[in-house]
């Protein structure tokens, strides 16, 4: 049961990042304009955008891949997990020095903290699913 809820939180998360990097790479712009906090932390670069947009589309691919391909989950999770959990800190350590005031972290939550824990959470739970572990 266990290992069918953490599949399913991988399929999850793994389709929203797709779907984010997809979003990214066909409408930068209007992507850039319509998540919250993204206008105040520098202005519009379209290369950019979709450059951030082709990895999460990667990281999403690769939690879904990890769904399928179970002898291989901590692998493709993990990579994938460490870039949302460094982001995440990035985001943190932006408040801690005076860029962003402590509600940017109210703001970013779901968008980056939530998928950092749920990847971290991936990675941990995927220990008792391995059969190589």
């Amino acid at each position: 049961m266990a290992g069918k809820m953490l599949t399913g939180l991988a399929v999850v998360l793994g389709i929203t990042l797709v779907a984010n990097g997809v979003y990214m790479i066909t409408a930068p712009e209007p992507w850039y304009w319509i998540v919250p906090g993204v206008p105040d932390r520098g202005p519009f670069n379209q290369h950019f955008v979709r450059d951030i947009g082709f990895l999460y589309l990667l990281m999403g691919a690769a939690f879904i891949a990890g769904a399928v391909y179970d002898s291989y989950r901590r692998q493709l999770w993990l990579l994938p997990a460490l870039w949302l959990v460094c982001h995440a800190l990035f985001h943190i350590w932006e408040v801690v020095v005076g860029i962003c005031g402590p509600a940017s972290l109210v703001e970013d939550f779901a968008g980056v903290t939530l998928p950092a824990l749920l990847a971290v959470g991936l990675v941990l739970g995927s220990r008792g699913t391995l059969r190589d572990a």
